[in-house]
């Protein structure tokens, strides 16, 4: 099984929403369905099931991050020299060259993504378009409003 891209933000973040749901999340419930069984028959009673439905919700997510983690490369972007090249974790200022308009994104991976943000997937049709380009370069790719044309302005690894 290939390793999965990950920057080092993103990895710091899905661990620290792991020690968050084993240190905090996990006791909770875990009090809560005690103290639901303290209040007798199980059949009738919904703080118990739905403590036990937040358990499992808790308990599947653990594992979910658990194996993202297991099998990622986690990238340091600030450790890059790719000379001035685009490449994952790089943060890309790009000039659309229909609208005029400048726009910065960070090709993170699949997990990290948020368009919102500037952050854009590895995967996603601009990303793969801008792979491999220097500054100066003209990358097109077909989005779903048609054919875009940028270019790229500036390569930073931050």
């Amino acid at each position: 099984m290939s390793k999965t891209p990950l920057t080092q933000r993103g990895a710091n973040l899905l661990k620290a929403e792991l020690q968050r749901l084993k240190g905090e999340d996990r006791p909770r419930v875990i009090a809560a369905i005690s103290e639901a069984r303290a209040h007798g028959d199980l059949k009738e009673n919904a703080e118990y099931h739905a403590a036990r439905e937040q358990q499992g919700f808790i308990e599947g997510r653990i594992k979910e991050i658990e194996a993202k983690l297991s099998n990622a490369q986690i990238i340091d972007v600030t450790t890059l020299n790719a000379g001035g090249k685009v490449v994952f974790g790089a943060t890309v200022d790009l000039l659309d060259l229909d609208t005029d308009v400048e726009v910065t994104y960070q090709i993170v991976g699949d997990d990290e993504a948020d368009i919102k943000a500037g952050r854009i997937s590895v995967n996603s049709p601009i990303a793969r378009a801008l792979i491999g380009k220097i500054e100066g370069d003209e990358a097109r790719f077909s989005a779903p409003a048609g054919e875009k044309q940028y270019e790229v302005l500036a390569v930073r690894y931050v």
